[in-house]
């Protein structure tokens, strides 16, 4: 079971309209978007988006007793202007986002995103897309891992990690995630401290497979371009590579005034215009971290959308 982060905090900043129309770019298991739709009234709707195929078939029956309340939509959440489109719905009242892996991916391991259990070495989240992480692995060259596991992994090591891995191949592809996992921790020393040595390595890879970063931002843009004015975008993130886009992006959005040598002011901002309702982002409480460890990293940021100048 998928438990949502932060629940209490992002319901409460995202519904404000009972009677109005929410996305939830992020179905997962349809944890927050069951509170979601509990919020509303008979004629609000949640629009579940997920590029995980068996989310979609998996909240079937979670959101069954919302009827026609409950809209479900296999796709990326960066193409959700069009998803919603085709469904007639051109405007909402709130958009979440909740990114990362959802802890029913990392626990099944044929999936591939865990380093814990062995499974093929996959990490889609769409499994009808694109090349899987055994592909990037296996065919990249060493400097474009090296690359990718630094920059989307902030692994000081990439260099060494890439260069086990290209050796590694040598002997045949590389094709299960424990067998990864081996490589990097032989790469890196050994363990030391809690955290597994691969664990900035495969999310480097998980993030390469799925372009999360390219997602993210189309996803931001679709979001805050759907919002009626006073609607609202909340994310939430769980690592600073997630966090500092949403953080720039409310930023560029926020409107800002500069004095002019003349006199007068004149306003800096990309439109639309957002409003912060999150100045620093909310973290989970004690209590949370207590019940749900996976809490721990987690970031809410959230804006609403203002009214065009």
């Amino acid at each position: 079971m998928h438990v949502p982060v932060l629940l209490n905090e992002t319901l409460d900043l995202l519904v404000t309209n009972p009677a109005g129309i929410y996305i939830d770019g992020t179905l997962g298991r349809g944890g927050h978007a069951t509170e979601i739709l509990k919020r509303l009234a008979p004629e609000g709707r949640l629009i579940g988006l997920d590029r995980d195929a068996e989310a979609i078939e998996q909240t079937k029956e979670i959101l069954k007793p919302f009827g026609d309340r409950a809209i479900r939509i296999h796709g990326n959440f960066a193409d959700m202007k069009e998803l919603c489109g085709q469904i007639g719905v051109t405007e909402v009242d709130g958009v979440l986002l909740d990114l990362g892996v959802s802890s029913p991916q990392i626990d099944v391991a044929e999936r591939g995103f865990s380093f814990a259990k062995d499974g093929p070495l996959d990490m889609r989240m769409d499994r009808a897309q694109g090349r899987s992480a055994a592909d990037l692995v296996n065919e990249d060259d060493e400097e474009t891992l090296a690359n990718l596991i630094y920059r989307l992994g902030e692994e000081r090591d990439s260099r060494r990690i890439a260069r086990a891995i290209v050796q590694e191949r040598q002997n045949g592809r590389i094709e299960r995630t424990l067998k990864l996992a081996e490589i990097v921790e032989r790469a890196k020393g050994g363990r030391r401290g809690p955290t597994h040595p691969a664990t900035q390595t495969f999310q480097a890879l998980r993030m390469a497979v799925n372009a999360e970063l390219e997602s993210l931002d189309a996803g931001l843009e679709a979001g805050l371009s759907m919002l009626r004015e006073g609607g609202r975008l909340a994310v939430i993130t769980f690592h600073s590579l997630e966090d500092r886009p949403v953080k720039e992006f409310f930023k560029r959005h926020t409107v800002k005034r500069e004095s002019l040598q003349q006199g007068g002011e004149k306003l800096i901002y990309d439109e639309p215009a957002v409003r912060l309702l999150t100045k620093k982002p909310l973290t989970a409480t004690k209590q949370e971290l207590t019940d749900n460890p996976r809490s721990r990293s987690a970031k809410l940021r959230a804006a609403e959308k203002e009214k065009a100048a």
